[in-house]
């Protein structure tokens, strides 16, 4: 990416993309923008079924919004810079394809809002904090922590950390439900690419995954006759699919199915 602060490698049907602007993978506008275009890339690449971020280095993940840069702009940027961030993340939750947010540092502020926005959420053990720091600043948390944090872990908890600026260890995090598993910290890049495979062809129908992950995202906005609607709608392209016909096959000839994302 043009300045750096994105590094972006598909491998094997997975896209793997680092936040890197040390020292703490904090990000700017700039970043924000290589972002997106590295979600539009693996999103419109017919070869990439997951998508994986996490930060560059051993100590975060990101600690969120570059401050010394936002403390330079005026108000009308700043706002601005927030819109920005909402539909960055919108574009990850928004993306049919699995996004998993490989949390290998403290995840702070705007760091802990880019892993809400993805759909699994993986820490490394002893690897860090989580938390929205941002009342600490006088300010208020502004890429959808306030939003999507109630979403995970129940109203009352959500305000609580949110009022408090309070950190929590991974292990805490885990046990909130914010992180869906803690693996190892000399195996974990490695043990989280290999959960990640398990979604790539021919392993999983991958088509069928997004199709999920747009109906559960659909869903939970809207009422339940809204939402069963719309799951009826996408579970008849997944039964119109190539992998949909070779599912059933498969299982009727008493045979492992070897999908292909389509």
């Amino acid at each position: 990416m043009a300045d750096g602060t994105i590094d972006q490698t598909n491998e094997g049907g997975i896209s793997l993309i680092e936040l890197n602007h040390p020292p703490v993978n904090s990000y700017t506008h700039e970043m924000l923008r290589e972002l997106d275009n590295a979600l539009l890339a693996a999103r419109f690449d017919d070869d990439i079924h997951v998508i994986v971020i996490t930060g560059k280095g051993e100590k975060f993940f990101s600690a969120g919004a570059d401050i010394n840069m936002l403390g330079t702009q005026t108000l009308s940027y700043k706002s601005n810079f927030a819109l920005h961030g909402h539909e960055v993340l919108m574009r990850m939750e928004n993306t049919p394809k699995l996004i998993i947010a490989a949390v290998n540092g403290h995840a702070i502020g705007g760091g802990l809002e880019i892993s809400m926005a993805a759909d699994i959420r993986i820490g490394k053990k002893d690897g860090g904090r989580m938390g929205l720091a941002e009342v600490n600043l006088g300010v208020m948390p502004g890429m959808g922590g306030t939003q999507r944090l109630p979403r995970l872990v129940g109203r009352a908890k959500a305000l609580e950390l949110c009022a408090t600026g309070k950190q929590v260890a991974f292990e805490e995090a885990h046990d909130m439900g914010l992180l869906h598993y803690i693996y190892e910290r000399d195996s974990f890049m490695q043990d989280v690419m290999d959960y990640a495979r398990q979604f790539v062809p021919p392993n999983k129908a991958s088509m069928a995954v997004g199709k999920i992950k747009r109906a559960v995202h659909a869903g939970i906005e809207t009422s339940l006759p809204e939402g069963l609607a719309f799951e009826r709608e996408v579970l008849t392209q997944t039964f119109a699919s190539e992998d949909g016909n070779e599912g059933v096959t498969a299982y009727l000839e008493k045979r492992t199915a070897k999908f292909k994302g389509l």
